[in-house]
């Protein structure tokens, strides 16, 4: 009898969800019909009464006034409330769903700053603890205690809960200030993953209520790079074994659910960072960008601005649309910035030919069953039809059976469907080459055949032998994880590039971080080899480098709870190595040095973040000012900052003027930008009698002066203030040189305080 009543009370659940899903897909197509979509609006903040600060129902009250009559009073319980999110914290507005008219409407009502359609973004997507210098037991990490006690949020694709990497053993319990939820039913949550909340499809009209678990495994692999737990054994098809460790391994975690294979909306991410602050987070890590807007009309910039203001560090990625010039996203310079490098692990595949010559590539699929010692037939996938067939893109290879096929990277299809075409077409195995674009930069996937991903110079060795014999030959080395590249860290081809695009005068990216062939955790096992919930995937992305430098973040927060998040910032970037495991300068894909434009500061190193001697520390308020010089109105300004601002009051700056951590200086010709003079300001942050001294490396003809050019500091927390003028030489710009870059150093018995410089020579 109970068990009828059961299936009676589940078929009416199923019925009452039914009708409630179907409602919900005809009011999206009705919203669609009717031409509505979600914008965000942002508007001044209400006058208070009595009181500067106004509460949550006040705000609420207040964005109600600017939606269209008929909206406020409607009764019906099925239609959605035309606002979808609010937002109190990180910024004054809301997200609504609206049509062009009656945004149009709403322009003129006492209020209203501005409001655009919401943006659809990206996702920008182990031995990488030690190769940072992170050893357990030792240094940095212990000093720092792990991360414990600093909350990391994570805005990404949710989380996968059981995992090991999300136990909490040595985690102590979250602090008083946590005010978060988990929506995960059970106990799942615990000192580790504290909290959990799914913001995802929200303001593009999907049913809220449902759990932050991750089908896309992004999030779970994020997080866990940035705050998982000890897991020993961890290893993906074999390879790569060890202990997977996060950055911050005793930090806790919030997840915040954002993204779906369908990319992230602006309105769920800005409600994300509203929450997380109301949460109380300490780092907030964004694997996520879009391309370059103006800050005013960036909701990530928004947002983050917001955030800092509550003390909260935020670290993006810079995005993966490298290596081409002013690709870069999230260039606030309110935000860290992160490009992708590697470490000095290659997980090796080697093709040889039938001339006896090898190329190194490599591949995280290595078959036991593949044998290396016959050689097959080698074809080039070129010689078979039209370019398209040399892409290897689906539906185009034929008479491949039992042969390797040379496929060029490029084309409809990613690198791991150009093997999934080969193996179709009934090929043995691929090697894969780069386009001329990606240089040497090579990646380990997990490939569906045996496979050698090579370099764009192996692959014109490999069609120059193709052309030499009428019966070429190949056959593939599977060799394993090999440890000690010397040329690492090397800056990833795919690795977003500056100069910045919405200010130009900040330079973009600020650092580097582990960012290929990255071990983390992933909800389910990719070779089918374990039962286990221990998990693992190797990813490669400017996704993988942001959450390893928002872990260093957490290690410095703990450390030195009293930093804001510009003196953490600037202790990262001016003691990054600009040097790889050779003593020589960090290269790009080309091996050739890399300019600024691709590593920003450096390579992030944790240890020496740790105790960078000298800081350029920075409130909220010191960037009002270069907004306005940024030619950004009253109106646009205030957007950002929540505040009104009068720029005529307070006057502009030059971008270059920021106290920033580094220096991107656009000089030209004219008599105005061929001398250029702007100070920064120091704070002590080591021994109290100090002293250091100026070394300076100029950038390719121009002349930098510095005064003073020795710092003498007798206490902790001092500040001195220093001015540096660039001068252009005669013929600066006109030899064919765009950018020069140099270095400003300030050196004591224990600290290298560095300052990169980038020119870019204008008319």
């Amino acid at each position: 009898m109970e068990s009828k009543k059961c299936v009676v009370l589940q078929m009416q659940i199923v019925y009452l969800l039914s009708l409630l899903f179907m409602s919900s897909l005809s009011l999206a197509a009705d919203e669609e019909q009717n031409g509505m979509q979600t914008y965000i609006v942002w508007v001044e903040k209400p006058v208070a009464q009595g009181s500067s600060a106004q509460s949550h129902e006040d705000l609420e009250s207040w964005y109600q006034t600017f939606l269209p009559e008929s909206t406020i009073a409607t009764s019906n319980q099925l239609s959605k409330p035309r606002i979808v999110h609010s937002y109190h914290n990180v910024a004054t507005g809301f997200a609504a769903k609206l049509t062009p008219e009656e945004v149009k409407a709403m322009e003129k009502k006492p209020g209203f700053v501005s409001a655009h359609p919401e943006a659809i973004l990206s996702l920008h997507t182990t031995h990488s603890p030690n190769f940072l210098g992170l050893n357990q037991g030792l240094g940095f990490w212990k000093g720092s205690n792990y991360g414990k006690g600093v909350i990391i949020g994570v805005l990404d694709t949710g989380v996968s809960p059981d995992h090991p990497s999300f136990g909490d053993a040595g985690v102590p319990p979250p602090p008083a200030k946590w005010k978060g939820k988990c929506e995960f039913n059970g106990r799942v949550c615990n000192n580790k993953l504290i909290g959990a909340r799914n913001f995802n499809g929200i303001s593009t009209g999907q049913p809220a209520g449902d759990p932050p678990l991750d089908q896309e495994g992004h999030g779970t692999h994020t997080s866990s790079t940035a705050a998982g737990n000890f897991v020993k054994g961890a290893t993906v098809f074999g390879m790569v074994k060890g202990t997977a460790v996060g950055m911050a391994p005793y930090a806790h975690l919030a997840i915040y659910r954002v993204c779906s294979v369908a990319g992230c909306a602006e309105g769920d991410i800005l409600a994300a960072m509203d929450a997380a602050v109301d949460d109380g987070v300490d780092v907030l890590s964004l694997s996520l960008g879009g391309f370059s807007r103006p800050f005013y009309s960036d909701g990530v910039a928004v947002g983050a601005f917001g955030a800092i203001q509550k003390g909260i560090f935020v670290s993006c990625s810079a995005g993966n649309s490298g290596p081409s010039y002013s690709t870069s996203s999230n260039e606030a310079p309110w935000i860290l910035t992160v490009g992708a490098s590697t470490i000095d692990r290659n997980i090796r595949a080697t093709a040889r030919l039938g001339n006896k010559k090898e190329y190194n590539g490599e591949s995280l699929f290595q078959p036991n069953n593949f044998n290396s010692k016959i050689m097959l037939p080698l074809v080039d996938a070129g010689s078979l039809g039209n370019q398209t067939s040399a892409f290897c893109d689906p539906g185009t290879l034929k008479n491949v059976k039992g042969k390797i096929v040379l496929c060029e990277r490029g084309g409809a299809g990613g690198r791991i469907d150009k093997g999934a075409e080969v193996k179709r077409a009934g090929g043995a195995a691929m090697i894969l080459m780069n386009q001329r674009i990606d240089g040497f930069s090579t990646l380990a996937d997990p490939h569906v055949l045996p496979t050698a991903h090579v370099s764009y110079d192996a692959g014109l060795k490999i069609k120059s032998y193709l052309k030499s014999t009428t019966k070429p030959t190949a056959t593939i080395l599977f060799k394993g994880t090999v440890i000690g590249d010397k040329h690492a860290p090397s800056v990833a081809s795919f690795s977003s590039r500056g100069p910045s695009t919405a200010s130009p005068g900040i330079l973009k990216p600020d650092i580097t971080g582990p960012g290929v062939s990255i071990l983390a955790t992933w909800p389910v096992s990719v070779d089918n080899a374990t039962k286990s919930k221990a998990t693992f995937n190797i990813i490669s992305g400017t996704s993988m480098s942001c959450p390893h430098l928002s872990g260093i973040a957490a290690l410095l927060k703990g450390s030195h709870p009293d930093w804001s998040p510009a003196a953490i910032k600037s202790a990262i970037m001016t003691t990054a190595d600009v040097h790889n495991l050779r003593g020589k300068s960090i290269v790009d894909q080309t091996l050739k040095a890399a300019d600024l434009f691709a590593i920003g500061a450096g390579h992030v190193n944790p240890s020496k973040a740790n105790d960078p001697g000298l800081v350029y520390d920075m409130q909220p308020n010191n960037y009002i000012q270069y907004l306005c010089g940024l030619n950004y109105t009253d109106k646009q300004i205030q957007i950002i900052t929540q505040q009104t601002v009068d720029c005529s009051k307070i006057g502009a700056i030059p971008e270059a003027q920021l106290n920033y951590p580094s220096f991107s200086i656009i000089i030209g010709s004219n008599k105005k930008t061929k001398s250029q003079l702007y100070t920064r300001t120091v704070k002590n942050v080591g021994e109290a009698n100090s002293t250091y001294k100026l070394d300076i490396l100029a950038p390719h003809k121009v002349d930098v002066n510095v005064s003073p050019e020795v710092f003498k500091f007798t206490k902790v927390k001092q500040t001195i203030t220093y001015r540096v003028k660039f001068v252009a030489q005669d013929g600066a710009g006109k030899d064919g040189v765009l950018f020069g870059k140099g270095y400003l150093r300030w050196v004591s018995d224990k600290h290298n305080v560095t300052s990169p410089i980038v020119v870019i020579f204008g008319s």
